[in-house]
């Protein structure tokens, strides 16, 4: 089995893959219209946006199921929130892409909009910021939202990881809800 450093690390270097392509995809969509070559790119991630949403959100949910079921790392208030607007959308994903309805984008921005506004907050808290918001462990044996389980490169950290995933997912939903 994996050390769980080793995991952490290719998880952070995955999250870093993912906040460059988002950037780009970024790029991507609004520069399409000024460049007409640039439509052909867009075309793939509009018929496979879909797809790739599906398959990032089973794999973010299995890691976090496997880091606090098998790894024993248990999740903070904060984190469950972020849980409850990623799960769904795989839900989603795949009612969407068998009966063929590209219009699933909107309601998969709304949740990560919700869930990236999350752990934005919770990675300012990990990376030193005063809290706002008192943090769900403060009145119970729950874990502190401040806690960082994960500290990779200077800023990756598990919040960081799930706000890189929902801003990938709203770019990704900005193609597919295009062509419709």
């Amino acid at each position: 089995m994996f050390p769980v450093e080793t995991l952490s690390y290719w998880l952070a270097l995955g999250t870093i893959v993912i906040q460059i392509l988002a950037a780009v995809f970024l790029s991507l969509f609004f520069l399409q219209k000024k460049y007409p070559d640039l439509r052909d790119i867009a075309s793939i991630l509009q018929k496979w946006g879909l797809w790739v949403s599906l398959i990032l959100a089973i794999g973010a949910s299995a890691m976090t199921l496997f880091y606090s079921e098998v790894l024993g790392i248990e999740p903070c208030g904060l984190c469950w929130i972020q849980r409850v607007f990623l799960y769904p959308q795989i839900l989603l994903f795949a009612i969407a892409i068998w009966k063929k309805d590209k219009n699933v984008a909107d309601y998969s921005i709304a949740f990560s909009i919700v869930g990236g506004l999350t752990a934005l907050y919770q990675h300012y808290l990990q990376m030193g910021g005063t809290s706002i918001l008192p943090c769900p462990a403060s009145s119970s044996q729950a874990v502190d939202c401040a806690v960082r389980f994960v500290f990779e490169f200077g800023y990756i950290t598990f919040p960081m990881m799930a706000l890189s995933l929902f801003a990938f997912l709203i770019v990704l939903m900005s193609f597919v809800r295009q062509r419709n």
